[in-house]
């Protein structure tokens, strides 16, 4: 990769208003902010059984599309394969803007985000999100290293061995995030190691999804062709990731059905929890995967429109799916006493309500914004994209 052969994006009225609706989020995510840590997270739908709320799905989401987005420069670099070569330095910058997008979110539902300090100070290992810190943190440098690589053509001849390193880092950052639940046994909903794999398709398939997405709107915002092989190729990848992690998530129900104890959650998470068997057999089964899936892998529907409803419909099953997982497996009851029923003025047994607030939708669409603009605003200033058209492998 040299220099020349990549370039700024050429600003455009289509440019400047995508910037301009990705700022207006991020202001309204830093408005919803400081509304939830002025007045108190009461504001919010979240309580003391419902921890986790929508912005912690919003979260998740950005954080585990930015390990799936490091996959196409994983692809060119570490497996060789020079047609995504061209899009190695997006799929970089996706991947950072992403995971510092969602990682805004994290520190600004804290309530007090000044408390980090003490987080970054203070070390408990034996708690998985102690060690995530490193890992995401790590994940930043990692990558930014491997862009400087790309970017440096007297470092080109260390693309290889920087890449592996990202790839490697990637999968333990995105085996760290789904630790978090895999290992929380409290929650009848989480502690699955059938999580961990589950968590690894998923930042492939949202990440993907999201590669897709920001290539046919950055090069029609640059007025760049791409080769339809690389869109063919992507679409296929994509389908095959949903159906990756439509193969997880039914191994970890029928799992769960088949073990002892485990039907009471089950029963509510997929026929009686109200909104969330709804999400589970309407957002992620249906929109989420059945559709995508037929539209991806027919040919007839190859076309830019077909792939972007396709990339889009993924990604509200993804919200869909860790919806389900994040806020319904906390609003099920925990069995503290198993064999018994307890009932307390507590709310022990009882199912916990959440309905989200505004401040956490705001916050939520805040790191979106925030992501999307980091990324808007790079292309702007470095040559991240081809300058010549995608469909030959820049050497």
């Amino acid at each position: 990769m040299s220099r020349g052969t990549f370039q700024i994006i050429r600003p455009s009225s289509a440019f400047w208003l995508t910037a301009g609706v990705a700022a207006a989020l991020a202001l309204l995510g830093f408005a919803g902010a400081h509304h939830m840590e002025s007045t108190g997270h009461w504001v919010t739908g979240m309580n003391n059984r419902v921890v986790w709320g929508l912005p912690h799905v919003f979260a998740v989401f950005l954080i585990v599309a930015a390990s799936g987005a490091l996959n196409v420069a994983s692809v060119a670099s570490v497996f060789k394969k020079t047609l995504y070569q061209p899009l190695s330095r997006l799929s970089g910058l996706l991947a950072m803007s992403l995971l510092v997008g969602g990682l805004s979110v994290l520190v600004l539902d804290l309530g007090r985000p000044d408390r980090l300090i003490i987080a970054m100070t203070y070390y408990n290992f034996k708690s998985i999100f102690a060690w995530n810190i490193f890992l995401y943190t790590g994940f930043l440098g990692v990558v930014a290293v491997y862009l400087w690589m790309m970017f440096e053509p007297r470092m080109n001849r260390f693309i290889g061995s920087a890449g592996k390193v990202a790839f490697t880092w990637r999968l333990v950052l995105t085996i760290g995030t789904g630790s978090i639940f895999g290992v929380l046994v409290a929650r009848e909903a989480f502690g699955s190691v059938v999580l961990i794999p589950m968590f690894i398709a998923m930042s492939l398939s949202f990440g993907t999804a999201v590669m897709l997405l920001a290539i046919i709107l950055m090069f029609r915002m640059s007025n760049l062709s791409v080769k339809d092989e690389v869109v063919t190729r992507l679409r296929s990848l994509l389908a095959y990731f949903v159906i990756a992690v439509a193969f997880f998530v039914a191994v970890d129900h029928l799992t769960r059905l088949y073990a002892v104890g485990y039907t009471g959650v089950e029963r509510f998470l997929l026929v009686e929890g109200g909104i969330y068997p709804v999400l589970f057999w309407a957002g992620q089964c249906l929109l989420g995967t059945v559709i995508p899936v037929i539209v991806l892998l027919t040919p007839r529907l190859a076309g830019r429109l077909p792939t972007v409803v396709a990339s889009l419909l993924v990604l509200l099953g993804a919200f869909a799916q860790l919806y389900v997982l994040i806020v319904g497996g906390q609003a099920f009851p925990m069995d503290i006493f198993p064999g018994y029923t307890e009932n307390s003025s507590y709310f022990d047994g009882v199912v916990a309500g959440y309905h989200p607030s505004l401040p956490e939708l705001a916050l939520g669409f805040g790191g979106i914004g925030l992501a999307l603009l980091i990324a808007l605003l790079a292309t702007r200033v470095l040559p991240f994209l081809p300058q010549a058209p995608a469909d030959q492998p820049g050497g």
